[in-house]
């Protein structure tokens, strides 16, 4: 299939891209120094005087990454010339943001900027792994087809990333397309990833590798997947794989992509493939086997690259009890708290995963996480139920009868971009450097895409500010796509995409975003 040419279309003259507005003047740091200021009192933000919504409305020159003098090939694996493995990570980074008390907030040298995909939702035509068999059997009621065409595209895509200034682009490798059928390796697909990766890296954008995103080989599933104790070393077998195939080109690599939220769709709430409901015990099960399994490639990643980032992309929900006078819609705050956010960090951070009062085991090893990679969206509130581990998990209850909420985006999530500074100052205590690989928001209005954005950014210079160290921020989505059990419904993209005829266009978010690149600043 011949790819449609994306639409760069310029603006019109009275139509220039606002400047950004300063950040209020941090005092000196202090012990005693008094907190950032909260979002009542944050800067008005720029507004889209003359965008229309999904109007693809470029600067008249294309903003390009910022210059970053800390990407540097590592010397250990022959690197290209020129090529990009991202920020040096040492230990200024985890000190209070550096040069940041100016009159605008400017991020960390080397700050990774970019957007992230997954391989189900923009590739096409993945047709060998459960969720196809998912939608084969009529659990959703659209299927994913061709999606972005992105397996034909990528060029092209990436193309439009760099129009827009991204450094960096988070993307997964699809399992089932590198081992089609249990220990064939397909040559065709290691051919085309390894065109990815060059394409990227031609680009002067550092990839960050995603090994699994949700999906799982069709031979896989139909062996238990993650209820099969085997499923730890064949996963070690695929990643050790690609790694032999790709350690020249990709520094940056997630094993695992939000693996609770997989538990709680999959054996929790049935959503998801295998589609089971309420079954605890599976579930715990299945998170202790994905633990082992992110140590197994943790390990198998730096035998063959020892200069390798390697992390998890951790999704983490603020929670709000329901009631806050009542006691049991707090304890079961806490309990999702630590369950759904705390839990699988720390397990992988010290070596034992530890349920109170129900589990206790030690991994095989700990300290396997070389960074911590964020998704944040919205908060959830939260009603008791009992006294059991369902009750204690509790319900989350609708919004409709709380007052103090923010807006609502097109799925009926809450905006709440305080939540993402409380997770970046909670998580800071790992001592690891932090990368927000999702946040984003699915928008029917272009402008609440880019509302969504600056307030969010807004919230990460607070917590850089406050000594998270923080290293990057990738939007979800470069691209519309498929989301899943929502269908293409959910407009996350940079990009806008008609899936009718593939053509592209650049929202003027995009845009906006680009020039908050270009600076470096806020």
């Amino acid at each position: 299939m011949t790819p449609e040419p994306p639409e760069r279309d310029q603006p019109p003259q009275d139509d220039p891209t606002p400047a950004m507005p300063t950040m209020p003047h941090a005092p000196a740091e202090s012990p005693h120094a008094p907190a950032m200021p909260t979002m009542p009192h944050a800067p008005a933000m720029p507004t889209m005087p003359h965008a229309p919504a999904e109007s693809p409305h470029a600067p008249a020159e294309s903003p390009s990454a910022p210059h970053d003098p800390a990407h540097a090939p590592a010397p250990a694996h022959g690197h290209p010339d020129g090529a990009h493995d991202g920020p040096h990570v040492s230990a200024h980074m985890i000190q209070p943001g550096p040069g940041i008390r100016t009159a605008n907030f400017r991020f960390p040298p080397g700050f990774l900027w970019g957007a992230s995909t997954s391989a189900q939702q923009v590739e096409g035509g993945n047709t060998l792994n459960d969720w196809h068999t998912w939608e084969l059997e009529g659990k959703v009621a659209e299927k994913t087809g061709d999606a972005c065409d992105h397996y034909h595209r990528f060029r092209e895509d990436f193309d439009l990333a760099k129009d827009v200034g991204h450094n960096a682009h988070r993307f997964s490798i699809e399992w089932s397309r590198i081992e089609p059928e249990e220990g064939r390796f397909s040559t065709e697909a290691i051919a085309h990833y390894r065109e990815v990766l060059e394409a990227l890296r031609e680009r002067g954008i550092t990839p960050v590798v995603t090994l699994f995103h949700y999906t799982l080989p069709r031979w896989m599933a139909e062996k238990g997947g993650w209820e099969n104790p085997a499923i730890e070393r064949l996963f070690e077998r695929y990643v050790a794989r690609v790694l032999d195939e790709y350690r020249d080109l990709a520094r940056w690599w997630i094993t695992l992509n939000e693996p609770v939220v997989q538990a709680f769709k999959g054996w929790l709430l049935g959503q998801w493939p295998p589609g089971k409901i309420d079954d605890f015990t599976t579930a715990l099960q299945v998170i202790r086997r994905m633990m082992r399994a992110h140590v197994l490639a943790y390990h198998a990643i730096h035998e063959r690259r020892i200069d390798a980032m390697v992390s998890i992309a951790k999704h983490v929900l603020a929670f709000t009890p329901c009631n806050p006078d009542r006691f049991r819609d707090r304890m079961s705050v806490r309990f999702r708290e630590y369950i759904f956010n705390q839990l699988f960090i720390d397990a992988l951070h010290h070596g034992t995963l530890r349920v109170p009062g129900l589990f206790w085991e030690r991994l095989p090893a700990g300290r396997t996480l070389d960074f911590i990679g964020l998704n944040y969206y919205t908060r959830d509130f939260v009603h008791n139920t009992g006294m059991n581990i369902p009750g204690l998990v509790g319900n989350t209850c609708p919004l409709d009868h709380h007052q103090h909420i923010g807006k609502r985006n097109s799925l009926g999530w809450e905006v709440y971009p305080e939540g993402l500074a409380e997770f970046l100052k909670t998580f800071k205590r790992y001592g690891l450097p932090i990368l927000i690989t999702e946040n984003g928001v699915p928008a029917h209005r272009d402008e609440d895409r880019w509302t969504f954005i600056f307030m969010h950014l807004w919230q990460v210079a607070r917590a850089i500010d406050e000594g998270s160290p923080v290293i990057g921020y990738l939007y979800w989505s470069l691209l519309d796509n498929y989301e899943w059990a929502d269908g293409f419904a959910p407009h996350f993209g940079l990009v806008g995409v008609d899936f009718q005829t593939q053509k592209r266009h650049i929202r003027h978010s995009a845009w906006l975003f680009a020039n908050v690149i270009r600076m470096n600043e806020l």
